[in-house]
């Protein structure tokens, strides 16, 4: 698949988020809020010299104006989006199991609902 198709999913996400909000389906809200969310943060790229001090009020390198505060991303193809969103299907699934074990079915059962609402994105 090509590099863009990570763009197409996202988009797809999002495009599906605005739709479930509309119907107030919270179990599909939740999963692709935080599939998005997940997938931000794999986009993100550390700061240069992330970690490091400021000694004064001037940073070499520093940045003002317009766009100051725009962070370069990764670009994620289709397989690393389909990766994190494998995973936090497994890991809804999971927990679900254990809610069911303690017998806590309903919470298990919105784990599961939330699951389903990725699964869509999910190629085995």
């Amino acid at each position: 698949m090509p590099a863009h198709d990570g763009w197409l999913m996202r988009a797809a996400l999002r495009e599906d988020l605005v739709t479930a909000m509309k119907a107030r389906n919270r179990d599909a809200v939740t999963a692709l809020r935080t599939a998005i969310a997940a997938i931000d943060n794999a986009e993100a790229v550390d700061a240069p010299g992330h970690g490091q001090s400021s000694a004064g009020e001037h940073v070499a390198g520093a940045r003002a104006g317009v766009g100051a505060t725009e962070a370069v991303r990764r670009d994620l193809d289709a397989n690393t989006v389909g990766a994190i969103l494998r995973a936090q299907v497994g890991e809804r699934i999971a927990v679900a199991e254990r809610y069911d074990a303690h017998g806590q079915t309903d919470a298990a059962g919105r784990l599961r609902r939330e699951a389903e609402a990725l699964m869509k994105y999910v190629r085995e």
